[in-house]
């Protein structure tokens, strides 16, 4: 496709996971190859484009809010929409006089053909969408943070588990993953390019297979065959924890860092949300990575006030989680999704009463975080630099912040002990 003669500046918001991160890089390498350059500071682009999150209700409206912004504040640009939300909640923007493009994740691949095609006028339509279980493609560039020293890396994308409070699978298609051999290869390069730690993400990595070779697989085949010294898996549920990973997790260049998608510690809540575990494989899970990696830092997701959720059920699980080993707990209000199982289930919360179970996890988690952070007090740890030069990432994902007055190394790991002059980022 020829370049236009005159570059058209764009500027990408992304909204949402780790998952919209990675495409977002995407669609910025490929807009630039064409000939749109990122907008510069205090200029207006000419096309805004919004990559969307459908996880709430609450997402699609914060969306539609930021495109009334900017029009007000920049009414001659162009608005894309594009992301999740353009696929599920497609009404809610071409209702919108002011958007002009809307790229459901169905036609995600062809934006840049469409945002071409609509400044010269071609488009006969404004609205792109198909069924997203036909998709099989996803794309495999992107993911980089420009001028950053780690990366995010897209190795699977879709979902099959249906979960009872989940949306995503409407948005995102069926679970489908990316070859071996072409995310060595991806890696490689990114290594070249002075990237020094890769995430591997996908909206459910544990799904991830390819001809038979399953993530473990994966896994093993990158840690031998690639330089990059740094890698961290993104959410893992507590049965896809096995032997095999763990002995993987010994590896030098595996980060002692877990990401549990838990949402819930009890079994009926648990069997509610259509999770195919009980409270006794979330206890196996935490006190197991406890026990073989007692410094890894462990995070997990939480959902408060889910509808049958009684008060009973949710002491239970703010006092097994008060009990049990982990480091912090990302904590979600649970939020009506139309179109989901769950809105269909009875003993439906109170917005106040939500809002009040997810203050006690909040709590919860604060005191556990500020705990494990004071056991950090002396530690000497291998610290990535990050990409603005005053923050370091250790390979057990605490923040330090880094000496003013020293001259680090970008793209190495350095040795630092935490302490008076470069304390924890406890954020």
């Amino acid at each position: 496709m020829a370049q236009f003669p005159q570059p058209i500046d764009f500027e990408i918001k992304t909204f949402g996971c780790k998952v919209n991160s990675y495409d977002t890089g995407l669609m910025e390498q490929r807009l630039e190859t064409l000939g749109f350059e990122r907008t510069k500071l205090n200029k207006d682009p000419k096309v805004y484009i919004l990559n969307t999150c459908a996880v709430t209700a609450e997402a699609t409206k914060e969306a539609v809010r930021h495109i009334r912004k900017i029009k007000a504040q920049s009414p001659f640009s162009k608005i894309v929409v594009t992301g999740c939300a353009a696929q599920v909640d497609t009404g809610a923007f071409s209702e919108l006089p002011s958007v002009d493009l809307i790229v459901a994740n169905s036609h995600k691949q062809d934006l840049e053909t469409l945002l071409s095609d609509m400044f010269k006028g071609k488009l006969k339509q404004r609205v792109f969408k198909s069924n997203i279980f036909k998709k099989e493609d996803l794309g495999l560039g992107g993911g980089e943070e420009s001028r950053h020293t780690r990366s995010f890396l897209k190795i699977q994308d879709g979902c099959n588990s249906f979960c009872t409070f989940c949306v995503i699978p409407f948005a995102r298609g069926k679970s489908r993953s990316l070859p071996i051999p072409q995310l060595i290869e991806k890696i490689q390069s990114l290594y070249e390019q002075g990237v020094r730690e890769v995430v591997l993400t996908g909206v459910h990595i544990g799904d991830y297979e390819f001809e038979g070779k399953k993530l473990e697989d994966l896994l093993e085949a990158i840690l031998e065959k690639t330089k990059m010294p740094r890698f961290r898996l993104t959410s893992l549920e507590p049965i896809e924890l096995n032997e095999r990973l763990f002995s993987l997790y010994t590896h030098e260049k595996m980060c002692p860092h877990f990401h549990i998608s838990l949402q819930s510690a009890q079994s009926d809540v648990l069997r509610g949300m259509k999770r195919n575990y009980s409270h006794q494989e979330v206890e196996w899970a935490l006190n197991e990575i406890h026990n073989r990696f007692p410094k890894a830092f462990v995070g997990m997701d939480i959902i408060a006030g889910f509808p049958g959720e009684t008060v009973e059920m949710f002491n239970e699980t703010l006092q097994r989680m008060s009990e049990l080993p982990w480091t912090r707990m990302h904590v979600f209000p649970y939020s009506p999704r139309e179109g989901t199982y769950a809105t269909r289930l009875q003993g439906q919360w109170s917005r106040s009463e939500i809002m009040e179970r997810a203050k006690k996890l909040r709590s919860l988690s604060q005191q556990r975080f500020d705990r494990e952070a004071k056991k950090q007090w002396g530690d000497e740890k291998k610290v990535l630099i990050l990409g603005d030069g005053k923050r370091g990432l250790s390979r057990d994902y605490w923040t330090l912040q880094l000496p003013i007055d020293v001259q680090l190394p970008k793209n190495d790991e350095i040795l630092i002990k935490v302490g008076p002059e470069t304390p924890l980022i406890c954020s």
